[in-house]
């Protein structure tokens, strides 16, 4: 294939079609083995990891995005399950022209470790007792949870990832990525999360956990082949749903529009009750005034009574069980749902791993991010008031702090936190620009085989030999460059019988720079008939190689 077809090629390569949806899609499953050690120090054995693979890996794996799930999440994130009648939870976002296009990439999803969706969790059975962990289950956290994913993405064969992403938690897996093994991730997206869990997020997990702890079948944790704590866990899932909203959507969706079947109406509840309490405390005080000395006592036991019958007077008749307004009847649905598919003692752990998350080192994020190498797209929503711009900002400001190259975008949107599952349209745009922006960076060789002006014919052509490198640049002895020379340089002297390399270097060297787009060495390439160019910095000095063969093999990964 000719260099020119592969520029213009490359040119069409991001134009914009319509996203298509996967279909049906399996999930697969991978056991750590030996024994997987925890921050903590604990450790578990027969480590389970559930995951879904969508697309293709190229030959060199290097096309795999990495896609992390947030709080209540799963491995499904898109296409159907047989059966199913709603895809997976980022559907709107991969598959065919989306911006995980799978036609490109090769997208992984798992679940989480403590999860219970496949992966080991409170819910697995312990290979040492033959019951559920239950709460001896170990304290995780989210390092853990992307140890586990490191684990599984060495077992696809996959030694660099070419993205992370995730909203939520997510994000705080995929930032936590970016600090536990930067050599191994090229670009990450954390959308609508933190890098340090605040105080105010905590606590709205503090009072779900009391919730389902309080829940009397919650039975300290073992529950498992008898009656769940659903009550706690519905109750959990009402508090924490309240914060993925925002004031405008409930406003929009909701309103104060009540139930067409709406519970009783207050204001009569309230004078049946008083007309029963008042009928009973004055039939109480009435026999209780025989004495002129005991009148004093009955009012204070008929005040007693009053508190009593007031009690069992409201308990009857309070609607407590009918849900008056639509938000209300919309919080339980959402409750009572969540507790069919989901393990109550696995929302323990995930929200308390979530709680201990921070970034931070010796109190300074700046420090925390110090060896992040990724390219970095951090994406805020408007109304997110769980995790407000603010936090995302403080995230870009302490990357830019450590020199990483950190976009920030913010979306529009009056959903909430929730925005970052259903805002389709601004999502696609930000995301699929953000990966298809691919520099001289991404693609070039930085083990580079190099020679001196003062080398020999014979040297640099054994080196070409043993290496399979058909170009060498000619640096200084600080790494400068001065030159390049080439196979046919050296075919060519030889049978000119010249024996000196200096007289057969180029010395009007073409370039570029780490961060020129490819299409800028593409075009060099074909204006001047070259097949590769030496990367330089600042400084002249070389730090890498780009040719045709990693242009070719970028087209093979996305065409």
């Amino acid at each position: 294939m000719e260099i020119s077809t592969q520029v213009s090629h490359f040119k069409n390569l991001f134009s914009g079609k319509k996203g298509q949806n996967l279909g049906i899609v399996n999930s697969m499953n991978y056991e750590i083995p030996g024994i997987f050690k925890l921050e903590s120090g604990k450790t578990l054995s027969h480590v389970r990891i559930e995951y879904e693979m969508y697309g293709k890996m190229n030959p060199d794996k290097s096309n795999v995005i990495l896609i992390c799930h947030a709080l209540t999440g799963d491995a499904h994130a898109a296409g159907f399950h047989s059966g199913d009648k709603k895809p997976g939870w980022w559907n709107i976002l991969i598959g065919p022209n989306k911006a995980f296009d799978t036609e490109r990439y090769c997208i992984v999803c798992s679940n989480i470790i403590g999860g219970c969706k496949g992966s080991t969790g409170p819910s697995s059975i312990n290979p040492e007792t033959g019951k559920p962990y239950g709460i001896l289950f170990p304290v995780i956290n989210i390092v853990d949870m992307v140890n586990a994913q490191k684990k599984l993405i060495e077992h696809l064969g996959v030694k660099q990832l070419f993205a992370v992403a995730g909203g939520s938690m997510g994000g705080m897996q995929a930032l936590q990525w970016t600090v536990s093994y930067p050599e191994m991730v090229k670009k990450a997206i954390a959308i609508a999360t933190t890098a340090s869990t605040t105080p105010q997020q905590i606590a709205f997990g503090a009072i779900g956990r009391k919730a389902i702890t309080d829940d009397p079948k919650w039975n300290g944790g073992n529950y498992y082949g008898k009656k769940i704590p659903a009550q706690g866990l519905a109750l959990a899932r009402m508090i924490g749903h309240i914060t993925y909203l925002s004031d405008a959507s409930m406003q929009k969706k909701f309103g104060r529009a009540q139930q067409e079947k709406a519970g009783p109406d207050l204001s009569k509840i309230h004078l049946e009750a008083s007309s029963k309490i008042s009928s009973k405390t004055s039939s109480e005080a009435y026999l209780k005034t025989s004495s002129e000395a005991s009148s004093e006592a009955s009012l204070d036991t008929s005040s007693e009574a009053s508190l009593d019958t007031s009690s069992e007077a409201f308990s009857e008749t309070f609607p407590d069980n009918l849900s008056n307004f639509q938000v209300e009847s919309y919080l339980n649905h959402q409750g009572d749902t969540f507790t069919k598919r989901f393990d109550a003692n696995s929302y323990l752990y995930i929200t308390k791993a979530v709680d201990f998350f921070d970034l931070s080192k010796n109190g300074s994020l700046i420090e925390g991010f110090s060896g992040v190498t990724a390219k970095y797209l951090v994406i805020s929503i408007t109304s997110d008031w769980l995790y407000p711009p603010y936090q995302s900002q403080e995230i870009v400001s302490a990357l830019t702090a450590n020199g990483v190259d950190a976009k920030y975008e913010e979306i529009r949107s009056q959903y909430g936190h929730d925005a970052f599952l259903l805002e389709e349209g601004q999502l696609n745009y930000l995301i699929r620009g953000f990966l298809s922006q691919i520099l001289v960076s991404d693609i070039m060789y930085q083990n580079f085989y190099s020679v001196s002006r003062n080398e020999t014919i014979e040297n640099a052509s054994t080196l070409m030999v043993k290496k399979k490198v058909n170009h060498l640049p000619v640096v200084s002895e600080d790494g400068k460059l001065e030159g390049i020379v080439t196979s046919w340089d050296i075919t060519k002297a030889v049978a000119c019988k010249i024996t000196e390399l200096d007289e057969i270097i180029t010395r009007n060297v073409k370039y570029v720079f780490s961060g020129d787009k490819i299409e800028t060495a593409s075009s060099i390439m074909e204006d001047y008939s070259i097949s590769a160019l030496p990367v330089i910095d600042s400084e002249n000095r070389v730090i890498g190689m780009v040719t045709s063969e990693s242009i070719s093999a970028l087209i093979g990964k996305f065409g």
